[in-house]
């Protein structure tokens, strides 16, 4: 019997996880959701690790904590361990995912500290650290796509590392993620480098936008506003996926493709829906086409699972629309870049508090243990 994940994964949607724990990993639970879900990646983030690590229902890192206290460990080299452990656990468990599918999924992401986000040999230096530490070829390391961040993608790119690139929110900052890309895939080509294995996907960032959007068009009141709130995010999740569409068929892509190259593909991230009147797979169903990510926390994977309803494609004829949506938003005064500046700054922000979250607690399970 058909689901409506396995219908989603038919229709070019490669399903992500966005969680990961060690208790995920060992109870059988990921293998589970990789069988019976389509689920084909997993991303984490600072914010994802530090809920696990501090679960005070979940033993699974005492022993570890125990160990690395009594080594000496500081704060951040304990949760290099733990983490560095459960992503290449699960790289092991997605192995096959990616030997059949041609080393495109069976994909799990790790993020560079986000202390580094405006620090670009940093993030280049901790990318090559992971990169290196985990050893495993299905590995994706993600770094944020600041203004520091752009130039790191290219030179982490550059020397063979598969990435991915996050916190991306505006169609001008897309462009020039995907500019570090193909400046990396040359560094590389230059550098002897096969350019098949290196993997990349930008992850574009959804239900935030309509957050961030909708709560200026309340404040501004007007019917025309009322009527534009909740489309900003898929309007731009399509107009994301037309620029990739048009980026990847340029000469300068296809030069790349021709040596062997990949196409960097979109992700649709922050898809959990926050407003509760919407439809729960709204920015799963909403975001359908060939070649896409969508990385689901476990609830939006099993709101698709229980009831989404895919129709295929649900992006490609979309444009002209998502085109008057932005025409909407400019009339009635919202500010789109102004929306998005803040959405980066305040991702960055968010990822840095957990980061620092995470740090004070595993530092006081050390000192527990001392």
């Amino acid at each position: 019997m058909s689901t409506p994940t396995a219908e989603l994964a038919a229709a070019g949607v490669s399903i992500w996880l966005d969680d990961l724990s060690r208790t995920r990993i060992s109870s059988g639970n990921l293998a589970e959701l990789i069988e019976s879900r389509n689920v084909v990646g997993v991303t984490t983030n600072p914010t994802i690790f530090a809920n696990a690590i501090t679960d005070k229902n979940d033993t699974s890192y005492d022993a570890q904590v125990t160990e690395l206290a009594a080594s000496g460990a500081s704060a951040e080299e304990a949760v290099f361990a733990a983490t560095t452990q459960d992503v290449g656990a699960a790289l092991d468990i997605f192995r096959p995912v990616w030997e059949k599918s041609g080393h495109v999924d069976g994909r799990v992401s790790i993020e560079v500290s986000p202390d580094l986000a405006h620090d670009t040999a940093g993030t280049v230096a901790q990318a090559k650290e992971l990169w290196a530490k985990i050893d495993r070829p299905n590995l994706l390391v993600k770094i944020p796509a600041t203004k520091a961040g752009l130039p790191a993608i290219a030179e982490a790119i550059g020397a063979g590392i598969s990435v991915n690139v996050t916190l991306i929110f505006s169609l001008e900052r897309y462009a020039a993620v995907i500019d570090a890309y193909l400046t990396g895939l040359e560094t590389a080509k230059a550098a002897g480098i096969d350019l098949s294995t290196i993997e990349s996907v930008a992850s574009f960032f959804v239900s935030r936008v309509d957050t961030e959007t909708d709560k200026r068009l309340t404040a501004i009141g007007t019917d025309a506003a009322e009527a534009l709130k909740s489309k900003a995010g898929l309007a731009n999740a399509r107009l994301a996926y037309e620029l990739f569409e048009q980026s990847f068929a340029g000469d300068r892509a296809k030069a790349l493709l021709d040596a062997g190259a990949n196409v960097q593909r979109p992700l649709w991230a922050s898809t959990g829906v926050k407003d509760p009147a919407l439809p729960d797979t709204l920015y799963v169903t909403e975001l359908v086409a060939q070649g896409v990510v969508n990385t689901m926390p476990e609830k939006t994977l099993e709101a698709t699972f229980d009831h989404g309803v895919v129709t295929g494609d649900t992006i490609t004829g979309g444009y002209e629309e998502a085109r008057a949506v932005f025409a909407g938003l400019a009339d009635v005064g919202v500010d789109f870049d102004d929306v998005t500046q803040v959405l980066e700054d305040e991702g960055v922000s968010k990822f840095i508090d957990s980061w620092h979250d995470l740090l004070t607690q595993v530092a006081e399970a050390l000192e527990g243990q001392r």
